[in-house]
């Protein structure tokens, strides 16, 4: 059972059979984010149902997400990045894991995360879109990694996934310029799955989430898990997971037959 979001947390979450919507909801902030969305988000991530088989992550209004809401650098905010430098290192960097475990748990592999993005999606809004498996991207969408230029890091996982997607070289120039990708160079880069017109966006979504509830979900699950593993294993390794994977699937087929 999922908790009751409180509405500091930012977003909404409704729940339909095996499918789970987060909604980021501060459209007249472009759904700016705080460290409560984040904490919220985890607490999603750790209540959800073992039954949902797919999150869609989407905005409300007319962006994804803004980003970190500027508000959070004042000394005066509750629950703001001040009180960080405030607490021993060993507490701070608990907090942080914390936050970070807000957008990691999208990528588990009993789950498949669809993102739809639409216009802006700037910082911790561009991380949150990479934490998804599948990025559903409008034609209006632009992506920027905001936090070097605000003398900060991307710290909610979106390095590493950047640099797999795009290489070292091309992450490397999107996040020390903190220039905007454009939908169009997404899409070309492997930041995007796949680029649709904006009145598309939500159709597109629907459609990508029921070809996916089309699966057997332990063949999902077992894929996921190998392509998560895919980068950190050598060729020889990869393919003896495939074979273990493989072995599983048909051992548990026979049971189906027999």
């Amino acid at each position: 059972m999922l908790a009751e979001i409180p509405s500091e947390a930012g977003f909404r979450v409704d729940t339909a059979d095996a499918v789970v919507t987060i909604t980021l909801d501060r459209p007249d902030r472009l759904n700016a984010q705080t460290p409560s969305t984040w904490i919220w988000l985890r607490r999603v991530g750790l209540d959800l149902p073992g039954t949902v088989r797919v999150v869609v992550v989407r905005g409300a209004g007319r962006a994804f997400s803004a980003g970190l809401d500027r508000a959070m650098f004042s000394p005066d905010a509750e629950g703001g990045l001040i009180g960080l430098v405030r607490q021993a290192a060993d507490e701070a960097d608990a907090t942080v894991a914390g936050y970070q475990e807000g957008f990691g748990w999208l990528a588990r592999p009993d789950l498949v995360s669809v993102a739809a993005v639409q216009g802006h999606a700037i910082g911790a809004g561009f991380q949150l879109a990479l934490a998804c498996d599948i990025r559903i991207v409008a034609d209006d969408a632009q992506f920027t990694m905001a936090e070097p230029s605000l003398g900060l890091v991307p710290d909610l996982g979106g390095t590493k996934r950047l640099v797999e997607l795009v290489g070292y070289s091309r992450a490397a120039e999107i996040c020390l310029t903190g220039r905007r990708v454009p939908a169009d160079e997404a899409l070309r880069t492997g930041l995007a799955s796949t680029v649709v017109p904006l009145d598309d966006l939500s159709g597109t979504v629907d459609a990508t989430v029921q070809a996916l509830l089309t699966l057997p979900r332990d063949a999902q699950v077992e894929t996921k898990a190998l392509l998560l593993a895919a980068a950190d294993r050598s060729p020889a390794d990869q393919e003896a997971a495939e074979r273990q994977a493989q072995l599983r699937r048909l051992n548990d087929l026979m049971r189906l037959v027999d």
